[in-house]
């Protein structure tokens, strides 16, 4: 099983580890509710270097990644700018989901994105045959860690470990922009709902840093917080929201979807559009005891079926939560068996929290 660089400041501060993915990763590290609320309401840090680096050069790298993405960089305009898309197969199914950054101010050549753990070897293989006979210099950065501080206190618990010299440039890093700073890449981005910053560094550095963060405040969190807080939030997780079996236009990514370009999965995409798809990816609000969990079957009052693809209590609701797969006209309500006892299910457009506020709306 592989590790992080930061597998020791996990023991000692005695996280719970589970298998994820073929990594040992930190569950959690005391309660679950306390490492979600920190969250919300101050900051926590995470360990996310399980996920994979690629820097990418080159005189075609932008014409690649437009080619690779369904949302377009040309769009990308700032320096260090970041964009979500999904890359897709030919049929218009989700390989992945991704975040790629526009070159920094300070590394005019240099395309940075980031892909999922669990699909590393297919997404490398597709990433190689793609851009084969193009003039690309792609490596994956196995030498750098990576650290998420979320939270409304992340920049205050970031400017306080970090050189003055930087001081400023960190502050002027907009949401979605990310910059160098010496040997840390810093950006604006995360997980959570919340505002943030992702650090990029190397190995020998992560666990220093995470030190200092954590002796400023920044609470130790692990994968089941991380998972509440991007469900609140609203955020699909590959592999259970979405897979090669779905489209963006299935799973609440039309917005990520750039039409005026083309890219692999294109005409089928366009085709699926023109025809209209027949489901969507919705949430669902359940206000009565109970769980809502992944798997679970719903139907609605004409008796149409649905399927939950991520469901869990959401603690800074108080109640549980959803998103779901549901047949389009969408209805305004479904229902769920929960041993035996059915249960009326809302069925909202997420997100359902978004900094710390209640927002999800009805269709």
């Amino acid at each position: 099983m592989q590790q992080t660089a930061l597998h020791e400041f996990h023991r000692r501060h005695h996280a719970r580890m589970v298998d994820f993915a073929g990594w040992d990763m930190p569950v959690s590290y005391q309660s679950v509710l306390e490492e979600h609320h920190a969250v919300r309401k101050e900051v926590g840090l995470f360990d996310v270097s399980h996920m994979t680096i690629l820097e990418i050069r080159g005189a075609q790298a932008r014409d690649g990644l437009r080619k690779l993405l369904a949302n377009d960089v040309a769009r990308l305009n700032k320096p260090g700018q970041a964009m979500y898309s999904a890359m897709l197969n030919e049929q218009a199914g989700i390989l992945d989901d991704v975040i790629v950054y526009a070159p920094d101010q300070h590394q005019s050549d240099l395309w940075r994105m980031i892909v999922n753990c669990a699909t590393h070897d297919k997404d490398m293989e597709w990433i190689r045959t793609q851009w084969q006979e193009l003039s690309i210099d792609w490596v994956e950065r196995t030498d750098l860690s990576m650290l998420a501080l979320q939270g409304p206190k992340a920049r205050s618990c970031l400017e306080a470990v970090i050189v003055p010299e930087f001081l400023d440039g960190l502050r002027q890093l907009s949401p979605f922009q990310g910059d160098s700073f010496a040997d840390l890449f810093v950006a604006r981005t995360g997980y959570t709902g919340e505002d943030g910053f992702e650090i990029i560094l190397p190995h020998a550095r992560a666990s220093e840093w995470a030190e200092k963060l954590c002796g400023q405040g920044a609470v130790p969190c692990g994968l089941a917080a991380r998972d509440t807080l991007r469900l609140e939030a609203g955020m699909n997780l590959y592999g259970q929201d979405m897979t090669e079996k779905d489209t963006p236009l299935t799973s609440n990514m039309t917005w990520t979807v750039a039409w005026d370009h083309e890219f692999i999965g294109r005409e089928a995409l366009l085709a699926q559009k023109l025809a209209g798809p027949d489901q969507a990816l919705v949430g669902l609000v359940m206000k009565d005891k109970g769980v809502l969990r992944s798997g679970m079957q719903v139907q609605d009052a004409q008796g149409r079926h649905g399927v939950i693809t991520s469901g869990t209590f959401a603690p800074t609701l108080g109640h549980a939560i959803a998103l779901a797969r549901l047949p389009l006209p969408l209805p305004k309500q479904v229902q769920v068996d929960l041993r035996g006892r059915r249960v009326e299910l809302a069925v909202v457009k997420p997100p359902f929290v978004r900094h710390g506020q209640v927002c999800f709306k009805d269709f």
